[in-house]
């Protein structure tokens, strides 16, 4: 079994590619993820589709014939090349694999380093593929220990004191082009934690915020929780809206774009819209008063926030390079113990079948079968017990891996034979903590 992530973000991917890999809804990410795990190399998926990647965290026996099922499936989706999406994806293996995953839980990766909203995203993504079968021991395990390194690297580092998102980050930028908030409207559109986050920075900076959704009653309900300065406005206000205010956020999950330029008219004010959504939720405009400003427009912000939080990141990192470690020792010592096992059967075993063709040609008398069966068991154990030991010791070695599997061939012992045995111990470690 393998590690293997296929990784497209804002580093590799430009907006409208990303757009169309995005997965918005249930049942589009359901039917990829049927497609992908349908190939017999590929034993377990999750899909994590955001604003800012989507990446698909699989399980296989193999990684090169896994790797071109998906990103035949990716083709068949998003109609993008089979050859383009090669080109632009990040592929990484087993080490690599869940080291990359250790860093986007501890949003090292994230266009703003130290956000907080990944590991939720994570979480979201890896419970959908759990409840729909599609995630599998080896799979959770990974990522219930990402879960536990990015704890780590919150409780050991500064990295997300003072938490930064993209909507943080689009608040920022309109302060900075209107050099005050204070007393200005600003209208969010949609109701989910994009445009939530949206709407406290804003408030926090004095604005006056209308909450406008395609279901009221949500949109309600948020200005309601959010309080003071915050009211809600039906769908249908929304043209008028945009058209009477300087300020617009948009963070729908909506498959195509809300706001249209046949929506705009033209007024003699600035207006500043920010199109924090994946896919854009924001026509380009014609008139020239009109600014707006995508995810991919931010980097300026989140350039300044990773030079902010370097140091941290160093910290962060070593700790993802650590527990990226002992999550292979880990799983290493599980698949000492069976080999271990697996070995003392077979010399058992031969033995057994040793004296038994003793007995039936009558080399020895059956009554002398469990003594010598007894000398036998004593003699294996006191001659593997050093190969044992070293082989356990293995574990803190580089090439520990190149060993262990040297030791399977030598032996004859299948990845298959161990598949079982491993699962379940991973199973009861996890039952146990």
């Amino acid at each position: 079994m393998q590690y293997m992530t296929l990784s497209f973000t804002h580093k590799n991917t430009d907006i409208t590619t990303r757009e169309k890999l995005s997965f918005n809804s249930s049942d589009k990410l359901l039917a990829a993820l049927k497609m992908i795990v349908s190939h017999g190399s590929i034993n377990e998926a999750i899909l994590l589709s955001t604003c800012n990647r989507m990446e698909v965290i699989a399980s296989v026996k193999e990684c090169k014939e896994s790797l071109s099922f998906i990103l035949s499936v990716l083709s068949h989706i998003s109609g993008i090349n089979k050859e383009e999406l090669e080109n632009r994806a990040d592929m990484y293996e087993n080490v690599g694999a869940i080291h990359h995953l250790f860093a986007v839980c501890s949003s090292l990766d994230s266009l703003v380093v130290g956000e907080t909203q990944i590991s939720g995203q994570l979480k979201t993504a890896f419970n959908f593929s759990l409840k729909n079968g599609f995630c599998g021991p080896k799979l959770r395990r990974a990522m219930q220990q990402c879960f536990k390194c990015a704890a780590a690297v919150r409780s050991s580092t500064d990295i997300s004191k003072n938490p930064v998102s993209v909507s943080s980050v689009a608040v920022t930028k309109a302060k900075e082009l209107l050099k005050s908030l204070d007393g200005v409207n600003a209208v969010v559109v949609g109701a989910g934690e994009m445009s939530e986050l949206a709407a406290k920075h804003l408030l926090s900076s004095n604005a006056n915020v209308i909450i406008i959704n395609r279901s009221y009653e949500n949109a309600l309900a948020l200005a309601k929780k959010l309080g003071k300065n915050c009211s809600a406005q039906p769908f249908s206000n929304l043209r008028e809206a945009i058209n009477k205010y300087p300020l617009v956020f948009s963070a729908t999950g909506a498959p195509h774009a809300i706001i249209t330029n046949d929506m705009v008219e033209g007024k003699v004010f600035e207006r500043y819209w920010f199109d924090i959504a994946v896919p854009r939720d924001i026509e380009t405009c014609r008139f020239e008063n009109v600014h707006i400003y995508a995810v991919d427009d931010l980097e300026e912000i989140v350039a300044k926030n990773l030079a902010l939080r370097e140091e941290q990141a160093k910290v962060a990192y070593s700790i993802v390079g650590q527990m990226t470690t002992d999550f292979f020792k880990w799983l290493q010592a599980l698949s000492v113990d069976p080999i271990i096992k697996e070995i003392r059967n077979r010399a058992r075993q031969s033995a057994l079948n040793e004296i038994e063709k003793a007995v039936k040609k009558g080399y020895m008398q059956s009554e002398m079968r469990e003594s010598i069966e007894k000398i036998i068991h004593q003699a294996f154990n006191a001659f593997l017990h050093k190969p044992t030991i070293n082989l356990k010791n293995v574990l803190e070695l580089a090439e520990s891996d190149k060993i262990i599997q040297s030791l399977q061939y030598f032996f004859d012992i299948d990845d298959e034979r161990l598949k079982d045995v491993l699962i379940t111990k991973i199973e009861n470690s996890e039952r146990d903590e």
